[in-house]
């Protein structure tokens, strides 16, 4: 078995130090890009409920305009 030179350990060991170090910054990187899209998510959801209450009173409102045209044209 063939020992390994000095140099070249100290170059693997660099090589192995700096893709550790990419990879904890791209760890980094996704952690906050995750971060982010859990908040526009959330932002997304509140969104979403503020119009589903907005369409629900609209649609009462309408309701209502539809059943007093209805009487208007049946007067009893």
């Amino acid at each position: 078995m063939e020992t390994a030179k000095p140099a070249e350990v100290d170059a693997a060991a660099d090589r192995l130090e700096t893709a550790v170090v990419r990879l904890m910054e791209r760890c980094a990187a996704l952690h906050e890009e995750n971060h982010l899209l859990h908040e526009q998510l959330r932002q997304l959801r509140a969104e979403r409920a503020t119009f589903k209450e907005r369409t629900e009173q609209a649609r009462h409102r309408v309701e209502g305009m539809i059943s007093r045209l209805r009487t208007m044209e049946h007067p009893e």
